[in-house]
């Protein structure tokens, strides 16, 4: 299943700053005018939507080792450490992936603002020149002075 598909726990945040389901935001950022901003978001989104399928994953493993009915001489101490490890890791990359969206979303500038471009370069001036050709150079034109005594 596409990351675009799974639901994550900024969904209705996203909705709520784009103001459209986050499957047409998806749609909107595909496009040629996407908005920066949307972009960032939504790839912070899908690494979000994966550390919690991790998250969720490793819940449920541990939950079915651990279930009531389970025969006790199938636990392993080995996997449940490992299975703790990699929760540990899933739950630091949901925490910072959810971090850096809702500092974006903090940050970026209202949907509806457009930036107006900036000007950057210096005013021309134009100049014509004259339509007949120029009169050659003296032949000392460019040259150093001499230095009198």
């Amino acid at each position: 299943m596409s990351v675009r598909l799974k639901s994550s726990t900024v969904d209705g945040r996203l909705q709520e700053v784009f103001g459209a389901p986050v499957a047409e935001l998806y749609a909107t950022a595909t496009g040629p005018d996407a908005p920066p901003a949307l972009t960032r978001a939504l790839e912070l989104r899908s690494f979000l939507a994966l550390a919690e399928e991790q998250v969720a994953q490793v819940r449920d493993r541990v939950h079915e080792a651990m279930a009531p009915d389970r025969d006790m001489g199938e636990l392993s101490a080995a996997d449940l450490r490992f299975d703790a490890q990699w929760l540990e890791a899933a739950l630091d990359a949901r925490d910072g992936y959810r971090a850096a969206l809702g500092e974006l979303l903090r940050t970026m500038p209202p949907p509806d603002h457009q930036p107006r471009p900036v000007r950057t370069g210096q005013p021309v001036v134009a100049a014509a020149l004259p339509l007949s050709p120029a009169a050659p150079a003296p032949a000392r034109a460019g040259a150093a002075r001499a230095r009198r005594p």
